[in-house]
């Protein structure tokens, strides 16, 4: 499987280069990077419509503004996509629905099989409890991540969301509201410093009880080995929109 490494300069971009490095079914063909001069092992263009090298899959850990011109790259070459990168808007969400119609997308916040596992807890656990238990999300990464809140964690909240069975409103600051808390709402919070890899943790606050599902990313190989596994597996399959609930199938 040759791989095109979008974002290849990047720290998950190195880590994935280094992941398929030590796998004998892939390697990495070419990659696209804004910073384009730095020495590689493969050759490097700085966009993609430059990139003069056959590639099976494209990986994406880049930049949110790339996403349209990654989506014509696809279509033209004919290339199923793996867009791993978060912080893109609803417009953007939309335009990339739209491009599976015609190829292979895979689209998820989070490459790592656990906090895929942890979502379906939330969502039974959601589904058990009811309306008599309060949502609180907790997300922590690194002083380096530009999005908050993580786009994990909005997959985590819309999948309680999808599990209450009704509209949930989410939350992101309290300070300057003076009222008590809803029962509809859930609440996200996000902490930025240091190194953490990520950590993720979803509260469940009832009547003299709380429960806590978390998990913690303790490497970035994770959620690489989780973006090589998700390409090997849109190489087989047809134009559409996947995500990690197709793979763990």
């Amino acid at each position: 499987m040759k791989i095109v490494l979008s974002g290849c300069n990047g720290s998950m971009g190195k880590t994935v280069a280094a992941c398929a490095a030590k796998d004998q079914g892939c390697e990495i063909a070419a990659g696209i990077d804004i910073h384009s001069d730095v020495s590689s092992p493969f050759p490097v263009f700085s966009m993609p419509e430059k990139v003069n090298v056959k590639g099976d899959v494209l990986i994406d850990f880049s930049n949110p503004s790339l996403l349209l011109s990654l989506l014509t790259f696809g279509e033209k070459r004919n290339m199923p996509l793996v867009l791993c990168t978060t912080g893109y808007s609803e417009g953007q969400v939309n335009e990339l629905k739209k491009a599976s119609e015609k190829i292979p997308v895979f689209f998820s916040g989070n490459m790592s099989l656990g906090i895929n596992l942890l979502i379906e807890l939330a969502k039974k656990a959601a589904k058990v409890l009811g309306n008599n238990f309060d949502v609180e999300i907790i997300e922590k990464h690194h002083n380096r991540k530009i999005d908050a809140p993580s786009g994990t964690a909005l997959m985590i909240a819309d999948g309680i969301s999808s599990a209450m069975g009704k509209e949930m409103h989410y939350v992101y600051d309290r300070h300057s509201q003076r009222k008590p808390r809803e029962k509809n709402e859930i609440g996200i919070h996000s902490i930025r410093g240091g190194t953490i890899v990520g950590e993720h943790e979803v509260i469940f606050a009832g009547p003299q009880e709380v429960i806590t599902i978390s998990h913690s990313a303790q490497s970035r190989d994770i959620f690489a080995s989780g973006a090589i596994h998700a390409a090997e597996f849109l190489m087989n399959q047809p134009k559409g929109l996947y995500s990690m609930t197709d793979l763990l199938k």
